[in-house]
């Protein structure tokens, strides 16, 4: 039951990733209705980014207080109509409208994933889980490029996001059939797992979250990494268009690959956490070792604009290997820091911190092409990201562990 419900919820990320890559894959066919610049179309990622960012705060205490259940479908319905409303668009304000729309929708699917996590899996369990959710990431973004490649040879764009958006209803189904009305204890109760003594809860404001340095620690590190995440996310598919020639039927054959990477990355960096802690290692080794190996791989993106497209194509493959196992570690953390009962809302102040730093770095990004400074510049500072990333962890996060409740929060529960 519960391996079936982190497949339920990696199914959620890979329409919630399609839905996200339609506008990217489809900009040159989007761009003949509606010219589109180098700044607008970051604009456009950055009405998306800013609205995700305020509901992946808000969303993980939407979740907190409707439970898992209610509040992913409300998630989904929401960002699945959002979808479907680019179809209508017919200026680049509209597509600007949609765009914020959907985010506003998407923000709160991984609080609610890692609510998910945290009700049924214990910690040894927590890391797997998360991978194969994680997973999700990729799925949706290897079915993008072929999908969309072929609705476009044989029709309008409008109609790609009119598709996905249906996929988002259709899921909907699934989860009110499968997911239970009711967390019980037998399934995994988190607190069980995690604080076996705790009394009572005691309610505390949410904004005392903010005076923990673990909480700053976790949205700054997302801050960085996804900075470089997003960019490769939503600028991948453009690179190819406008650096290397690309058609879309190239685009479509080839921007799969580093998105299947990814998957690799979603899994295996869970997976090599869990192994570490079955092998007796503590959780913050485990934790550190796996999240230390993923940041490792990132600069080798420097090189992108400089080796042939084949090569290239290759290191977008392992920079997406490392930051879906990097992403996979950095979303469990809050499970293995926090109670179960604030780790929606932890969970949304960090995925706020990652989006922002998409929304930072797009602009930057948007203005460095616009002005003629070429890929060079971006990637070699998206390639060092990660490793910065990976500083801060250690320095705000000396141990991977349960903070003590009554010197650090002094309650269990967020109202």
């Amino acid at each position: 039951m519960r391996w079936r419900i982190a497949v339920l919820v990696s199914a959620a990320i890979a329409v919630s990733y399609l839905d996200r890559q339609t506008l990217p894959l489809a900009v040159q066919s989007i761009a003949r209705d509606i010219p589109l610049t180098n700044t607008q179309f970051s604009s456009l990622q950055s009405a998306f980014l800013f609205s995700y960012a305020l509901m992946y705060a808000g969303g993980g205490k939407l979740v907190d207080l409707l439970g898992t259940r209610r509040g992913f479908t409300v998630i989904m319905v929401s960002w699945s109509l959002a979808c479907a409303s680019h179809a209508l668009a017919t200026s680049f304000i509209l597509l600007a409208t949609s765009r914020f729309l959907l985010g506003l929708g998407e923000g709160g699917g991984f609080p609610a994933a890692t609510r998910a996590v945290a009700e049924c899996f214990t910690p040894a369990e927590r890391a797997t889980a998360m991978g194969i959710i994680n997973a999700g990431t990729a799925v949706g973004a290897i079915v993008a490029p072929p999908l969309i490649a072929s609705v476009l040879l044989v029709t309008s764009w409008r109609w790609i996001f009119l598709v996905t958006g249906t996929l988002g209803l259709v899921w909907i189904l699934w989860w009110r059939f499968s997911y239970p009305r009711e967390h019980r204890a037998g399934m995994g109760d988190p607190d069980l797992y995690s604080d076996p003594g705790a009394q009572e809860p005691r309610p505390v404001p949410w904004i005392r979250l903010f005076s923990l340095r673990e909480t700053w620690g976790l949205a700054a590190a997302k801050f960085l990494s996804d900075a470089a995440w997003f960019f490769y996310l939503f600028w991948l598919p453009k690179y190819l268009f406008d650096a290397r020639g690309f058609d879309i039927k190239r685009v479509g054959a080839f921007a799969w690959m580093p998105s299947a990477a990814a998957g690799l990355g979603c899994l295996l960096g869970g997976s090599l956490s869990s192994y570490l802690i079955q092998r007796s290692f503590s959780v913050s080794t485990a934790r550190k070792v796996a999240l230390g190996l993923s940041a490792a791989v990132m600069p080798f993106a420097i090189l992108v604009p400089h080796v042939p497209v084949s090569w290239s194509i290759a290191l977008f493959c392992l920079a997406y290997f490392g930051q879906q196992s990097w992403s996979t570690l950095v979303m469990v953390l809050p499970t293995d820091l926090f109670p179960s009962r604030i780790v929606g809302s932890v969970a949304g102040i960090v995925g706020f911190g990652g989006a922002m730093g998409g929304i930072v770095f797009g602009q930057i990004v948007g203005y460095l092409l616009d002005h003629g400074f070429g890929y060079g510049a971006v990637f070699a500072v998206a390639g060092l990201l990660h490793v910065t990333a990976f500083l801060v962890v250690l320095g705000f996060i000396p141990s991977v562990e349960l903070l003590p409740l009554g010197q650090k929060i002094r309650a269990e529960e967020v109202v």
